[in-house]
């Protein structure tokens, strides 16, 4: 068993916050995927963990012994780096039994083991081989072995495929995931990549300036944000966000969108507490539906770039109404839908999609 606690975690670097009272629980076995933007303490959050920086306050533990001042070297975990951090010198047969020695691991197992973390991802024929002349991809691939040689309890990877390109990034993205999965390894992964985390977490723990904002499983990160920042930072593109104001239309309720009316009917109980206040609309991109001719249930907008992406095509349009501020949002539709610039369209917004959210406090409203 190697379950992790972060209890009430906080961490300071002069008056910068980097941690703020963060709680989390990642499971045995479990694939937990840090996420947020650069600064925003998830790499400080790893380290902690890891015996690398201690916390300011706060307790950590795993498999239910406390370590939160134990040293790096008596955590049992492996830690795979940004910079794969690999010998020049060592072989690749070296570099990934050199935590083994150090261990004193007696050699017999020390082989055992290098053989079988080679094996796993795929380098067997690369054990003789010095790092200058591997890949980046088979460099990391090597940093992965070590990690997994050792037999740690915890995994604890810092954006490891970062420094890759675009192609070797999937291809070792979806080899992770199934190395990983057959290892069984409880694993904390860092990214600022919401690609990697949609599409290989067992949850995803998405932060802002050292503070939790959402942990749960990647689908409902991504249909069902906390709050506006989940929803903006996740998603490409992220998710549309329209400023209106709640009315009484002819006794239904509506939400004035730059004088447009939308309305919604009972759909969110919750709503009717913001009667003549102002409330803000969240909505992805490809949760919209595009007509090219008038419909009493959609919003006017005017194209203002047609952008073909292959599978789709991605539109920026503009709410049209006199006298009131433009307002930009993404709209997916499908790549044989014919549309030009400067078009008029109208968009059909499904009431089950949309997430209303306070514009003050920037939670989304709970739909009970």
């Amino acid at each position: 068993m190697s379950e992790i606690v972060v209890e009430r975690a906080s961490k300071s670097f002069g008056s910068k916050v980097a941690i703020d009272d963060v709680s989390l629980t990642v499971d045995d076995g479990e694939f937990l995927v840090l996420l947020g933007p650069s600064g925003c303490g998830k790499t400080t959050l790893l380290r902690a963990i890891a015996g690398l920086g201690m916390v300011d306050s706060g307790r950590i533990t795993i498999d239910g012994r406390d370590v939160t001042y134990v040293p790096a070297g008596n955590r049992k975990i492996s830690m795979v780096f940004q910079s794969y951090a690999i010998f020049p010198h060592m072989s690749v047969r070296n570099n990934i039994g050199f935590g083994l020695r150090m261990s004193k691991t007696p050699k017999e197992v020390i082989q055992e083991r290098v053989e079988e973390a080679a094996s796993l991802l795929h380098i067997e024929e690369l054990l003789d081989r010095k790092p200058s002349a591997m890949s980046g991809g088979q460099r990391q691939r090597v940093a992965v072995a070590r990690a997994l040689a050792m037999k740690a309890e915890v995994l604890l990877m810092d954006e490891p495929l970062s420094n890759l390109d675009a192609l070797l990034r999937l291809e070792m993205r979806a080899e992770l995931k199934r190395l990983l999965a057959e290892v069984n390894a409880t694993t904390i992964y860092v990214t600022h990549d919401q690609i990697e985390a949609l599409s290989m977490g067992d949850r995803v723990a998405v932060m802002k300036e050292g503070v939790l904002q959402q942990v749960d499983h990647p689908t409902v990160v991504y249909e069902d944000p906390s709050n506006e920042f989940v929803g903006g930072f996740i998603g490409n593109p992220p998710m549309n966000f329209i400023d209106g104001v709640v009315r009484q239309d002819k006794g239904r309720l509506a939400v004035e969108l730059a004088g447009q009316k939308l309305t919604v009917g009972s759909a969110l109980p919750a709503l009717r507490a913001y009667g003549g206040k102002p409330i803000r609309l969240g909505i992805r991109a490809e949760n919209m539906e595009a007509v090219q001719s008038p419909v009493s249930d959609g919003l006017k907008v005017r194209v203002e770039v047609v952008e073909p992406l292959g599978a789709q095509n991605l539109l920026t349009v503009t709410l049209l109404s006199a006298g009131s501020d433009a307002q930009p949002m993404k709209v997916s539709t499908h790549p044989t839908f014919g549309v030009t610039v400067g078009e008029q369209l109208w968009i059909r917004f499904p009431s089950h999609q949309i997430r209303w959210i306070d514009p003050q406090t920037q939670e989304v409203l709970s739909s009970g």
